[in-house]
This record gives structure tokens, sequence and C-alpha cells, in this order.
């Protein structure tokens, strides 16, 4: 139950990091590197963030401990990189999902924060915050985004059900 649960997380991870990526290409290279007031400045820091976060949340669980960046790099100056980086490591989790025993869920994950504290947490609790993040963030660049007066995506889970259920009655 556990495991459905979250390979649908996956899915729409996919699915939102595309939607928010297509509409952030649209938009002039000054409103991308602009100061937004976002909590890692502008649209590209926030997604060179989301980024990081992608990138040290795979490597605790796959117990590459050594290789977690400081929260605030930048790991793609070039956007159009950044964004294939992105679109790359959100699709990641859906192929280790399925490759995971039910009782892992059960578990702990131990893992090195950035700062490299040593921590422990519910295995389904760090499931759960990696796709928080990137949703929490993603909401951050839509806001960015119609302050901007832009259009915006229609991001919220319920979208993405409705879509995956049409896609599927058409198939």
């Amino acid at each position: 139950m556990m495991q459905s649960y979250f390979e649908s997380l996956a899915s729409y991870h996919v699915w939102a990091t595309a939607k928010i990526l297509k509409h952030v290409d649209a938009i002039s290279e000054e409103e991308y590197r602009r100061d937004c007031g976002l909590y890692f400045a502008s649209i590209h820091g926030t997604l060179n963030h989301m980024l990081v976060g992608e990138r040290n949340w795979y490597a605790r669980i796959a117990g590459e401990n050594s290789s977690i960046a400081p929260l605030d790099a930048e790991l793609e100056s070039r956007r159009d990189v950044l964004g294939q980086a992105l679109s790359a490591a959100s699709k990641r989790w859906g192929d280790w999902l399925s490759t995971h025993p039910q009782q892992k869920y059960d578990g702990d994950l131990r893992y090195t924060r950035a700062s490299g504290e040593h921590a422990v947490a519910p295995f389904v609790a760090v499931l759960g915050h990696i796709f928080n993040h990137a949703t929490h963030h993603r909401g951050q660049i839509t806001a960015a985004l119609t302050a901007m007066g832009h259009q915006c995506p229609e991001l919220d889970f319920i979208y993405w059900a409705i879509a995956t259920q049409q896609t599927e009655k058409n198939q």
C-alpha cells in the first residue's frame, strides 16, 4: 500500500516538474535570474536548490553520503542544463521505488545532513519530505511567475490524478 502511494507521488513529481519547467522556459533571462524575494532569491536559485535536494536525498538513500552538497549550491549555471538535470533527477524516484521491498517502508534511514550532523528518520517520512520539498518550491516559483504577470500551471495533485485517469481511459 505505501509503495503504490509513493509511486503515485513519484509519477506526480515528474509531471509537476515538467509543467513548471515548461512555464519557466517561457520567461526572459532577466526574470529567471531576478531576486523575487524567494528563500533562494530567484527562480534560478530555487531550481538549483531543488536539484540539490533531489541529488542529496537520492545520495543518502543510495548510501552515498559523501556527495552531499550545501543547500544553496549552484549545481548548474545554465538554465537549459539545470532544467534537464532537474527533469532527469525527478524521474529516478519511480524506478528506484519499484525496486524496493515493502518492508523497507517500515524502517529508518540513517544519513548525514549537509551540516555534517548525523540523523535518523523514518523512511516514509524521508520519502514524504522528498516529494513535499519539491511541491513547496514549485509553489514558490508559481508565486514568482504570477507576481511577474505570467500564467502558471495548475500543479495540484488532483489535476495529475484526473489527467492520469483520463489518459488511462483513452488507452
